[in-house]
C-alpha cells in the first residue's frame, strides 16, 4: 500500500496525536488492525514515522508556501513532484494541505513534533528540510521570508547553521553550490578528510538507508537528487584538487 493509502486510510491516527494528526480526522475503531497490516507489510520501516514524515511535509510546506505572502502555481506543482500523489489520491490530499494553509496555528508545533519522533534520525529530517527546500525554490528563487522559515524550522529541528549552510548548498545546483559548504568541509581540508566525509554523507544519505529509518518510499526521488548533489560536489572537488 502507498503512504497515501496509510495516510487517507486511517494509519495516520495511530501513535502520532498531536498537532500533526489532528490535521486528519481519523476515527480510533479499526487503527489497531491498521497497524499490524501496515507494520507487516512495511518490513523494518516503522509505519508511525512513515505516516508523521508525510503530514509534517504537508503541514510544513503548506505554511511556506504561505511564508512569501503568495502560492504560486509552480510551487503546487513543485509539491506534487515532493509527494508523487496518484491522480485518484490528489483531492484527499489537496484537503489536507489546505486545511494546514488556512490554519491559524503556527508551523513550530509541527516541526517539533516530527523533530521528537525522528530524534535519532537527523538524516532523516534533512531530507524533509530537503522536501521544503525543493517547494521554496519552485518559482526560481527562495525568497528571504521562505529563507528564515527554513532556518527556524532547522533550528527546531536541532541543527546548526553550518549543517543548516550545508543543506542550502546542496539545493543550490553544481554551478551555483560552493563544493566544500555541500560536503561540510573547509577549504583547507586534507584529502584524506574530505573522501572520508564524502563516504559518511553516501552512507547516511543512501535512500535504502533513508527508508529503513522511517522516511517513504514516495520521497526517493528528492532522496537521490541531494546524493547527486553529494556526488557533484565531490567530483568537483577532485576535479580541482587532482584526485584521482
Amino acid at each position: 500500500m502507498s503512504i497515501w493509502g496509510k495516510v487517507l486510510g486511517g494509519a495516520a491516527g495511530f501513535a502520532i496525536g498531536g498537532p500533526l494528526g489532528a490535521l486528519i480526522g481519523v476515527g480510533a475503531g479499526h487503527l489497531y488492525d491498521k497497524k499490524r497490516e501496515y507494520a507487516a507489510e512495511a518490513g523494518s520501516a516503522d509505519p508511525t514515522k512513515q505516516v508523521g514524515f508525510t503530514i509534517a511535509v504537508i503541514a510544513l510546506g503548506a505554511k511556506l508556501a504561505k511564508a512569501d505572502g503568495v502560492v504560486t502555481p509552480d510551487e503546487i506543482r513543485a509539491f506534487r513532484r515532493v509527494f508523487k500523489v496518484a491522480p485518484e489520491e490528489t483531492q484527499n490530499v489537496a484537503r489536507i494541505f489546505n486545511q494546514a494553509r488556512k490554519s491559524t496555528a503556527g508551523y513550530e508545533p509541527y516541526a517539533k513534533q516530527v523533530s521528537g519522533m525522528f530524534t535519532d534520525n537527523p538524516a532523516v529530517l534533512e531530507e524533509l528540510l530537503n522536501c521544503l527546500f525543493h517547494i521554496a525554490k519552485a518559482d526560481g528563487e527562495v525568497h528571504e521570508d521562505e529563507l528564515t522559515y527554513l532556518r527556524n524550522v532547522a533550528a527546531i529541528f536541532g541543527f546548526t547553521d553550518a549543517d543548516f549552510a550545508r543543506v542550502r548548498e546542496q539545493n543550490m545546483g553544481p554551478d551555483l553550490a560552493d563544493p566544500y559548504t555541500v560536503l561540510g568541509v573547509a577549504h583547507d581540508a586534507s584529502d584524506d578528510e574530505i573522501k572520508t566525509t564524502y563516504r559518511k554523507l553516501v552512507r547516511e544519505n543512501h535512500p535504502d538507508s533513508l527508508i529503513a529509518q522511517g522516511m517513504p518510499e514516495e520521497f526517493i526521488e528528492i532522496a537521490n537528487d541531494k546524493l547527486a548533489a553529494i556526488n557533484a560536489a565531490h567530483d568537483k572537488i577532485c576535479a580541482q584538487r587532482g584526485i584521482k
